[in-house]
């Protein structure tokens, strides 16, 4: 089996979709999580205004919206949360997202200060935090804000990792990288914009240049150039197809070089460190 084989057949990914059927599916499962654990009445999703929390947060809702009407508890919620560092560039996308998305709770816990101290103490001790760190500092802060809600709502975090930001570990490890389900997982880029087509989301939402806007140094950078490889090429691959040789190569090298975000703790009964 070729690499690419291993990591399709890895991720799940199939060479094409019926975006009803998937849409089906992702409801079913998070519903399914609420059943089987009945301490939980909420998923918390942060939203950024891209497409992937829109997506997840649209699905979250729907989910939500059914387990009440099966139910007839109404304790059930979709809290989803606005998490930015100060004033967000792009927040009308994001205004546009909760529009679409029509959560039953909507908060904004803003990461600033609680971003800025840490750095702060950080460097306190004489290290150095790069503008790159302090990126992960922030992602490690919503996902720490995202929990505290959860607890106090008694929910569970929702995830927004697909196939094509895991294959290239385009994600903070402990950031937006924990979560408690993963409701995209197994769809690649294009496929989750065929998802939000077949929702009825406004193309604005979906054909939005993909950023995780992590840097202050450069802000708004697109996935693509920090990748240095396309979601087309990306979305090929995971769909079997061959793709240009530098592309692929791109590709694997990412997937190998962030093989340890893909693993839990390593304990030594663990094969990967030796």
């Amino acid at each position: 089996m070729s690499l690419q084989e291993t990591i399709i057949q890895q991720l799940g990914v199939k060479p094409s979709i019926n975006p009803h059927e998937e849409i089906r599916k992702s409801i079913d499962f998070l519903k399914e999580y609420l059943k089987k654990h009945p301490f939980l009445k909420s998923y918390v999703l942060g939203i950024s205004g891209g497409q992937d929390s829109t997506l997840a947060g649209r699905l979250a809702q729907l989910a939500i919206e059914e387990m009440r009407a099966e139910t007839d508890d109404e304790a059930y919620q979709f809290i989803a949360v606005r998490l930015p560092y100060g004033i967000q560039a792009d927040e009308d996308d994001a205004q546009a997202a909760l529009a679409f998305i029509q959560p039953d709770v909507s908060l904004v816990v803003n990461i600033k200060e609680s971003v800025d101290a840490m750095t702060k103490a950080v460097e306190a001790t004489g290290a150095s935090v790069s503008d790159f760190n302090k990126g992960n500092i922030k992602a490690r802060s919503r996902m720490i804000a995202q929990y505290a809600l959860a607890g106090s709502y008694q929910g569970a975090v929702i995830g927004t990792d697909h196939a094509a930001e895991n294959i290239t570990g385009f994600f903070t490890k402990f950031g937006d990288g924990g979560a408690d389900i993963l409701p995209l997982f197994r769809l690649n880029k294009r496929q989750g914009k065929a998802l939000l087509a077949q929702l009825g989301a406004d193309k604005a939402l979906y054909e939005k240049i993909p950023t995780a806007d992590l840097e202050e140094d450069k802000p708004g950078l697109a996935d693509e150039v920090a990748l240095g490889v396309t979601y087309e090429n990306i979305d090929d691959y995971l769909e079997g197809k061959t793709i240009d040789p530098q592309a692929q190569t791109i590709i694997e090298n990412w997937w190998k070089k962030t093989e340890h975000k893909r693993h839990l703790p390593i304990s030594i009964f663990d094969n990967f460190w030796k």
